[in-house]
């Protein structure tokens, strides 16, 4: 009988889920640096700090602070206001005359467009982490699934803003597609790359075919 093929697994567990969080990781970690410094240089700062500064995390876990809404809730106190967002208090002695209530719609574009900055890094991280071309697909939209959990338990709300949508679909093709094409680049390379042949390898096979050839006395 023929000896049985035995099938060996490459799935991972341990494997996967430590791709899967150093992408996440990754990708907000290229936010984080530079979310804050574009918005302290372009965005109201009337409108930023009331609602918690540049650094703020829901600058990044907040949906909506890409589709250009309000976050918070102003309630007013005479003539004061105190702000609130995600169970925090992130304003108070606002008066009327300091902040009209008005979404800064610069904010959005800022935010969309650090995200594709972050979706072009992460080419680079598939490049280097996954490698694999036919995992770069369930790599990325495993991202952007994973944000749309994660932004929607922050803010407490299913995302309904068309162009939150697009920005996040138009970074993930983005990636799928730029990423793909350099690790398939990368593995025909390797695969048609030659080894050279040394003189001490041609010696040895010809005094290897030496041996099997007959002998005739």
């Amino acid at each position: 009988m023929a000896p049985s093929k035995t099938t060996i697994s490459n799935w991972d567990p341990i494997l996967l889920i430590s791709q899967i969080v150093s992408m996440q990781t990754l990708h907000y970690l290229t936010l984080s640096l530079i979310v804050p410094p574009l918005l302290a240089a372009f965005a109201d700062k009337t409108s930023l700090d009331y609602e918690g500064g540049a650094a703020s995390v829901g600058m990044i876990m907040d949906w909506r602070q890409m589709a250009g809404r309000p976050t918070v809730i102003g309630m007013p106190i005479g003539e004061r206001w105190w702000a609130w967002s995600g169970g925090k208090k992130v304003g108070y002695g606002w008066k009327a005359d300091q902040w009209d209530g008005r979404m800064d719609p610069m904010r959005g574009w800022i935010i969309a467009v650090c995200w594709i900055v972050a979706c072009s890094a992460d080419i680079y991280y598939l490049y280097k982490l996954i490698r694999r071309p036919r995992l770069i697909l369930d790599f990325s939209l495993t991202l952007v699934f994973n944000h749309l959990v994660l932004t929607t338990y922050y803010s407490a709300a299913l995302p309904t803003s068309l162009f939150f949508w697009l920005v996040l679909l138009g970074g993930a093709v983005l990636t799928i597609i730029v990423a793909e094409q350099l690790c398939v680049k990368r593995e025909m390379s390797e695969g048609l790359s030659v080894a050279p042949v040394r003189p001490e390898d041609l010696q040895a096979e010809e005094m290897e075919l030496g041996e099997l050839l007959p002998r005739i006395d």
